[in-house]
This record gives structure tokens, C-alpha cells and sequence, in this order.
């Protein structure tokens, strides 16, 4: 994976050892496998929070992981134009690039590592798709797209973006070295990344070495969820299976751990895995295509504000693309 790394771990600040008199590791509570679908004009993705019931996910709505998929000549695809309001995307990319475009002429190209966090808030219209060389050569893409909720009081913000470069995330290790950790947004153990945050969440990509395991303080009024991007390993204290496409989630505690498998396949060497937690809202959602709100009624004149061009329109630049119909990512 090009996610940023480096060759020696242990030069990195380290994550203390928590200790196992005053901080309980937490439990794991569920293990599901993301079904298989296909997002945009076409590309594949995992639905990684299908079937976990919402409350535990709370204060997250929607995860997809894009890809991973070898693309030939031609093949790479995107999204359509398409409205967002009343949350946050956070795109991370792994392999490949995205090209994005929106209705306030804003946009930006995101690769290897990087990350692009969009606050839809009030409303936005926007585009993602492949740059042109990528279409014309072909090759790896995987990514992911988080949805994070917005509260009420926050639903209409003004829409804004922060570009997240691979280079500027905190980075940490295990104490052994064993595991590196990237801290996209919020805290662990005090290092805090560089994502701001509406909701208070924490997002980290961690990649472990075979045979090793890390246990991470984690903040007690936050959920835990971890998503296994690639490789195989094990879940909590109980030493839970998981492997490639499945979620756990993680009852009450103040502590999660994670451990790698010592034999891993040749294609994926290291168990890598995406951890985020956060502050449960605790606010009624209605959600529905690319919209999140907090009432039937809301949602409602969400459609009616897209359909009359109150969520912004298209740029001169982009005229010769329509905008989809309100239910793409």
C-alpha cells in the first residue's frame, strides 16, 4: 500500500501500554461481512457497515470500501454529479486518484495516502471521478468514503473542505514497533491528526506486521468500530477472526485491541485496518441517498431544495455532464 510509512517504526512516537488494572479492554460485540455492490457509473465497493444496527454506528452513517480493483485501459469510472446535505464525506485514498469538482468551483486531486473531508452542511453539489490519464492507462484503485453525521444544530453549516495530505497525518507505532498507526482525524494516546471535526471522531489507518498486536487507549464516551482492508488477524482480548471486508464492533471499555495473524496471504503481507470511533449524536436521523437529516420533513425539502437548484448548479466547466438523480454517493 503507498499510504505514507516509514522504514524504521521505532523512531516514531509510541503508544503507551495501557494498563490492564484501571483500563478495560473492550469486548467485541458483532462481526459482519460487507456485502458486495457497485457505486457511481459502475465502480465495485464493500458496503462495510451493512447490517450493524445504526445506534452502533452512531455517530457514523455509511462506509464504503472502493476497490480494491486492477483496472485495464478505459475501465476506471466515477460518480455522476450528484447533492450531499446535512453531513460530512471523508475520502481516503490508498491506491489510485481521484479528481473532484463541486458547485462552489472548488475541487481537487486526492492519491496515494491522501484524504479529502467534506462538509456538505446546507448543501452542495459535487462530482468524483478519475483524471484522464488514470482512464486512459488503467491501473490500482482503493479508497474509502465515510459518512459522519452532523447534529442538528450543525446541519446547515456552510459547506467547506479540508485537503489532507498523506504527509501531514500523525504517525505512531506500538511499543514493539510492531504496528505503525496514521491518526487522519482526532486523538490517540494524545497525538492528535490533522482532521477537523464538526462531530468529535478519530480516525486512524493502522497496517501491522505479521504475528503483531497493539492495544489502543480509546476514549470511553466513544464507539469503536475496525474495518479490515486487507489481511487477517484477530479482534479484542478474545482473539475474534476477522479477515478482509469485515467490521467488528467493540462494546464498552477504554481500550481496543487488534492482532495480526503470523501467516498473512502473499498478496496482502500485513493486516491493515481502518479504526474510527466517536461521540454518539444520539439524534434522530433520516436518511435517505444523499441526504442525512433529522426528520421525515427535513428530508422532504431537502428533494425540494435539490430539485429547484437551492443546493447550487453545475460550473460553466462541467455544463456537459448533467446532474444525477439524488441517490448516488
Amino acid at each position: 500500500m503507498p499510504a505514507v510509512t516509514v522504514e524504521n517504526p521505532l523512531a516514531l512516537p509510541l503508544v503507551r501500554r495501557t494498563d490492564p488494572t484501571t483500563e478495560h479492554d473492550r469486548p467485541v460485540v458483532s462481526v459482519t461481512t460487507a456485502p458486495s455492490g457497485y457505486e457511481g457509473e459502475g465502480f465495485p465497493v464493500r458496503r462495510a457497515f451493512a447490517g450493524v444496527d445504526l445506534r452502533a454506528l452512531d455517530p457514523f452513517i455509511h462506509m464504503d470500501q472502493m476497490g480494491e480493483v486492477e483496472y485495464a485501459p478505459g475501465e476506471p469510472k466515477g460518480t455522476p454529479w450528484h447533492p450531499h446535505r446535512g453531513f460530512e464525506t471523508v475520502t481516503y485514498m490508498i491506491d489510485g486518484e481521484f479528481q473532484h469538482s463541486d458547485s462552489n468551483g472548488g475541487g481537487g486531486l486526492i492519491t496515494n495516502g491522501d484524504t479529502q473531508w467534506m462538509t456538505a452542511g446546507g448543501g452542495i453539489l459535487h462530482i468524483e471521478v478519475p483524471p484522464e490519464h488514470l482512464i486512459a492507462s488503467g491501473g490500482l484503485f482503493h479508497g474509502f468514503q465515510l459518512w459522519v453525521n452532523l447534529p442538528k444544530a450543525q446541519k446547515f453549516v456552510a459547506p467547506r473542505y479540508q485537503d489532507i495530505r498523506a504527509g501531514n497525518v500523525a504517525l505512531l507505532a506500538s511499543p514493539d514497533g510492531g504496528a505503525l498507526l496514521r491518526v487522519i482525524a482526532g486523538e490517540v494516546d494524545g497525538h492528535t491528526g490533522p482532521g477537523s471535526t464538526y462531530t468529535p471522531i478519530t480516525l486512524v489507518h493502522a497496517t501491522l506486521s505479521p504475528g503483531a498486536s497493539v492495544t489502543l487507549p480509546w476514549r470511553k464516551d466513544f464507539n469503536a468500530l475496525a474495518y479490515v482492508m486487507n489481511g487477517d488477524g484477530t479482534v479484542g482480548a478474545e482473539r475474534r477472526p476477522v479477515h478482509l471486508g469485515q467490521l467488528a464492533v467493540y462494546g464498552a471499555g477504554d481500550a481496543i485491541t487488534i492482532t495480526a495473524n503470523a501467516a498473512q496471504e502473499s498478496r496482502s503481507p500485513n493486516l491493515d485496518v481502518l479504526i474510527l470511533g466517536g461521540r454518539p449524536i444520539r439524534e434522530p436521523v433520516a436518511a435517505y441517498g444523499p441526504f442525512v437529516m433529522n426528520t421525515r420533513a427535513e428530508l422532504m425539502q431537502a428533494f425540494e431544495d435539490y430539485q429547484a437548484g437551492r443546493l447550487g448548479s453545475i460550473p460553466a466547466a462541467h455544463l456537459g455532464v448533467d446532474a444525477s438523480t439524488p441517490d448516488a454517493e
